[in-house]
């Protein structure tokens, strides 16, 4: 373990990378940050994704069968993301778990289009929330006025969000 980044977790810094790829994934080199480094959480957004699906050919196949099935765009996106986040939730559920939900948390941002939308942001983050079922992911929401009561109804309806 790196001692530098320990010595930061142990005095209450909580490292989260701002990255996710399906490399990072396949290659251990996010369980490495884990355990090596004391990363204890990861957060993503739709630019970050844009960025990780349009660098190397790591999504290709996925994406050719998903649009194969006849789904939109946003519906690859999707795909693609929950099923990176759902085993980036996975690697971080021991962290999760041994800080009683302290540490350990991944987390997916709605479209920022959705930012003036209540109904849609609400709607856009119910769903992913409930397709990745894991207590450890939520959902980022922006904090505009109309993003406010979203963050409100969707905790309310059991949608971790932030």
């Amino acid at each position: 373990m790196n001692a530098n980044t320990r010595k930061l977790h142990d005095l209450g810094q909580r490292l989260w990378l701002d990255n996710i790829t399906r490399d990072l994934l396949d290659r251990g080199t996010l369980a490495r940050y884990i355990a090596d480094l004391s990363v204890t959480g990861l957060t993503s957004n739709p630019t970050i994704f844009e960025h990780a699906i349009g660098s190397g050919a790591s999504y290709d196949d996925a994406i050719q069968k998903l649009a194969a099935r006849g789904l939109s765009e946003e519906g690859i996106f999707f795909e693609l993301a929950l099923a990176d986040l759902t085993r980036a939730a996975d690697l971080f559920r021991p962290a999760f778990d041994a800080s009683d939900g302290v540490d350990g948390w991944v987390s997916l941002e709605v479209s920022p289009l959705l930012a003036g939308d209540r109904a849609g942001t609400i709607r856009a983050a119910a769903q992913p929330h409930a397709r990745a079922a894991r207590p450890n992911f939520f959902i980022k929401i922006p904090g505009t006025p109309q993003g406010l009561p979203a963050i409100e109804q969707s905790i309310f309806d059991g949608c971790r969000s932030t």
